[in-house]
């Protein structure tokens, strides 16, 4: 089985990175470099977006972190990562409202961009503080964001919530901190994140 990874540790490689610890796939990781090697030739042969990440397995590309995190879970169905195909309508449901509503919000609010109530009726997440509403209620209903059982969708949910309560496109409220804390606790987002770190570019001394 052939799976490589793609990525850069400053990115949201990290994503996939925990996805793919999760579900404890042999894999081979390839890292790019912003300026270089994720415009050139070879890799936009892999994704003609030059952007990061993506992974092949067994021949096939997948890139966008929710749909990476969605299609591993399937592909090792043994790590349990997915709910059964009967019940993932929470499932579904949450993994793309945080890859839709949840990152244009953050996206055009840290381009300084505040859609008028017109406009708002027309962005399939409203507005910014309507978006955090409904995502603080969805992670606070259960443990985790689909019930009482970790998936992929709090690997993807998950890192859009610690991203944003760490770098501040997201306020600190207690749902969102308690959410973070039970899925940074786990082995894989810990392993995985480690392998990130051992990747980053050396300080220079001040």
């Amino acid at each position: 089985m052939s799976l490589t990874f793609y990525t850069n540790p400053m990115s949201r490689g990290r994503i996939a990175r925990w996805m793919l610890e999760e579900t404890g796939a042999d894999y081979e990781t390839v890292v790019l470099d912003y300026a270089s090697s994720m415009k050139g030739e070879a890799y936009l042969a892999v994704n003609p977006m030059g952007k990061v990440p993506a992974i092949v397995h067994n021949g096939h590309v997948v890139t966008e972190c929710a749909a990476i995190c969605a299609y591993l879970a399937d592909a090792f169905p043994a790590a349990g990562l997915a709910p059964p195909a009967t019940d993932r309508a929470d499932y579904y449901r949450w993994m793309f409202f945080a890859s839709g509503p949840t990152e244009q919000a953050v996206t055009n609010k840290s381009l300084g961009f505040a859609p008028t109530a017109e406009q708002g009726r027309m962005a399939g997440y409203g507005n910014y503080d309507l978006m955090v509403d409904v995502l603080e209620k969805a992670v606070s209903a259960h443990p985790y964001i689909t019930g009482d059982t970790f998936t992929a969708a709090d690997v993807y949910v998950g890192s859009q919530v610690a991203w944003g309560t760490q770098f501040g496109t997201l306020p600190k409220r207690d749902a969102f901190v308690d959410y973070v804390a039970r899925l940074t606790e786990r082995e894989a987002y810990r392993r995985g994140n480690a392998k990130d770190d051992a990747l980053m570019p050396a300080q220079q001394p001040a």
